[in-house]
């Protein structure tokens, strides 16, 4: 990864990205103009943080790709398996916002689509010879409900991508020495995958410590996108406050980054 300055604002860009005809990528938290505990480019429309700061960062990351602001879209995320396809011209996706999903596919074009996170992780795919792209929210119980691969089969069957030509990007996010949980989570996984024994470890009876970022790249071998087309941001959301926002960290009280890719 390598930080990439396009307006105002900064983001982790995959290298992987560099030579195609995408521009995506995962913000960081400074350039905007929220005040805090939300500073600066918080994008979170329910974060807490007024929302007409929110709009206007959101109006400078359109204006840094030369997009109009209602070609930005995110949807309503709700930790659920739902997958929003664009797979047809829309001169204004802004009435998506309210669509309850965790991720989005397209094929269109001058159409940015983003994922807000503040801990969980935000995975990005990409079809170099099909240019298809998709965005991926994974908290525990997504990550746990399988919804990467859901995606990865969608794009599929929707769009006839191959795993074989498929990149991805995994972005920040909570890390394991940070990311305590409980029995609910265990059961999660455990009715999911067969990964429990290999992505946490016990800290204390009833509680472990759970490694996203090693389930989420798990996950992406079961897929069959190969290892070398994956690019990972090290960095700990918890635990790197000046680059990221984390709700762990900050009590619920914070701001949102963002996981987005723009088909050009």
């Amino acid at each position: 990864m390598k930080t990439v300055k396009q307006g105002k604002i900064h983001y982790l860009q995959p290298t992987w990205a560099e030579q195609s005809n995408l521009v995506t990528g995962f913000t960081k938290r400074n350039g905007g103009s929220s005040r805090p505990p939300f500073n600066s480019l918080n994008l979170g429309l329910g974060s807490g943080d007024q929302l007409s700061q929110v709009e206007a960062n959101r109006a400078a990351v359109a204006r840094a790709f030369d997009l109009e602001p209602h070609l930005f879209l995110t949807v309503n995320q709700v930790h659920g398996t739902e997958i929003l396809v664009i797979d047809q011209l829309n001169p204004d996706v802004s009435h998506f916002q309210r669509v309850d999903s965790d991720a989005i596919i397209t094929n269109q074009r001058n159409i940015l689509i983003g994922i807000l996170v503040a801990d969980c992780f935000p995975v990005i795919l990409y079809d170099q010879k099909k240019h298809v792209a998709g965005v991926v929210h994974l908290g525990w119980r997504g990550t746990a409900a399988g919804l990467l691969g859901r995606t990865v089969k969608a794009m599929n069957e929707i769009f006839g991508c191959q795993t074989e030509d498929l990149c991805a990007a995994v972005g920040p996010g909570i890390a394991a020495h940070s990311y305590e949980v409980d029995r609910p989570v265990r059961d999660a996984f455990r009715q999911g995958t067969d990964q429990w024994g290999r992505i946490a470890a016990e800290v204390s009876l009833g509680h472990w410590q759970l490694d996203l970022q090693k389930s989420i790249l798990l996950q992406l071998d079961e897929a069959g996108i190969d290892r070398v087309a994956v690019d990972i941001v090290e960095e700990c959301t918890c635990c790197h406050k000046e680059t990221f926002f984390s709700y762990r960290r900050d009590n619920g009280r914070t701001g949102r980054q963002m996981g987005f890719a723009l088909l050009r």
